[in-house]
């Protein structure tokens, strides 16, 4: 699949081969055209290509430019700690990944880097737990499995959002086919005073991994409950 794939280091350094010789799978999906943002942690520049050790927060992998003969002196090269997009090919080496780069751009913008991180994120759970309608299907039988073993109480007996972390049943009507992790950070949202709340106060205030917080926001981006205020890891509940 030549499908241009947002992902993390992490993901590209545990991808496999289904069999020597196949193309790389990232999330079961065999994998070769890949985007990913990172920092420059050092630059090896030789004869005929120039390689950049890439650094995201998931991992460290090498990227390869090659060098245009005709258009050498004009070959951008990035400064170490220099925030970049890549766009490349995925591939392996005597067992090692590295991405060989068809188009490397500083990233003016750190917003983009939050971009890439949800992107990325929202496409790992699209592959891994089906699409958005596959999801609800899914949660909706959960809920009427829940319903009919329990009379129709809900499991989290104290109806809102406290320092048990318990998620309210009221709320709007698409709440309900949130995942239980978009549910609570929707709760919290609408229960602690302010206009809107960054990512580290909902993770600290929830007990939810950052990671978490943020596949969460995706999911209620996705269905219009929340939106952005002062940057991209910021959110208020949409009144």
């Amino acid at each position: 699949d030549d499908s241009l794939r947002p992902v993390t280091i992490k993901q590209l350094i545990e991808c496999k081969e289904a069999y020597p010789g196949a193309d790389l799978a990232v999330d079961g999906v065999p994998t070769t055209q890949v985007t990913l943002v990172g920092q420059v942690r050092s630059v090896n520049p030789q004869a005929v290509n120039v390689t950049y050790r890439i650094d995201d927060g998931t991992g460290v992998i090498d990227v390869k430019k090659w060098i245009d003969a005709d258009k050498a002196d004009n070959t951008p090269r990035f400064a170490p700690d220099t925030y970049v997009r890549v766009f490349g090919r995925l591939s392996s080496f005597n067992g090692r990944k590295h991405v060989g780069a068809h188009y490397i751009r500083a990233i003016d913008d750190f917003n983009e880097v939050n971009y890439h991180l949800l992107e990325a994120t929202y496409v790992h759970l699209c592959l891994t737990k089906g699409g958005l309608a596959d999801l609800q299907q899914q949660q909706q039988q959960q809920q009427q499995q829940q319903v009919g073993d329990d009379g129709g109480d809900s499991m989290f007996v104290d109806g809102g959002y406290g320092a048990g972390g318990g998620i309210s049943s009221d709320g709007p009507p698409r709440l309900s086919v949130c995942s239980r992790n978009a549910r609570t950070m929707y709760n919290y949202l609408v229960n602690t005073p302010g206009d809107s709340q960054h990512i580290n106060q909902i993770s600290a205030g929830t007990g939810l991994p950052v990671r978490d917080v943020l596949a969460a926001s995706a999911e209620l981006l996705d269905n219009g409950l929340i939106y952005t205020t002062d940057d991209d890891v910021t959110w208020a509940v949409m009144e």
